[in-house]
């Protein structure tokens, strides 16, 4: 997908003439950037310093306002994109962690909202869901190089060898195409 190189603002090309206009201004950006989609903190201040008519202290003079009225959570804010991941489109663990690691967000805010996807939808039922969807368009594998493809299929949703392994020696009828 293409998207627009985002040009970065040098201070001195940074011109604030009336600092409780560009307040507002800037207030007003935030909202509707967060309106078009939710963000992480970090995310929304590299936006907002986009423009020439702001600066640091009052991006983070709207930041601090922001989350002050509850608007800006970077825990549920993770939480949330996990969930919304993992609903949209089943994958496992180690695949949820890759799109995790794209986002401005701490690692134990991560690791939390990776932890709370996966209490709320259990991989186990994500890749039965996984599973079912395969059999339905590719119908059962037959032969083994069927298997390695709907085994490798599995590992490229992020799941784990153990969990694959286990679901694959039921879908053969109790041994492992593998072994």
């Amino acid at each position: 997908m293409w998207r627009k190189k985002r040009r970065e603002i040098a201070e001195e090309d940074r011109v604030v003439k009336d600092e409780e206009r560009a307040y507002s201004k800037t207030m007003t950006r935030a909202v509707n950037l967060l309106a078009a989609r939710p963000r992480a903190v970090e995310e929304l201040r590299t936006r907002l310093l986009e423009k020439p008519w702001t600066n640091d202290k009052i991006v983070a003079r709207v930041l601090s306002k922001l989350t002050e009225y509850g608007y800006l959570d970077d825990e549920q804010y993770a939480k949330n994109a996990a969930l919304s991941a993992v609903r949209q489109r089943p994958q496992g663990r180690h695949k949820l962690r890759q799109v995790l690691a794209r986002k401005p967000l701490d690692r134990e805010i991560k690791e939390k909202a990776l932890e709370h996807a996966f209490e709320q939808i259990p991989e186990s039922d994500l890749i039965d869901t996984v599973i079912e969807r395969r059999l339905r368009l590719k119908g059962m594998p037959q032969v083994p190089e069927e298997f390695k493809k709907f085994y490798d299929h599995l590992l490229r949703k992020g799941f784990s060898y153990d969990l694959i392994r286990e679901k694959m020696a039921a879908i053969k009828g109790g041994e492992f195409p593998f072994d």
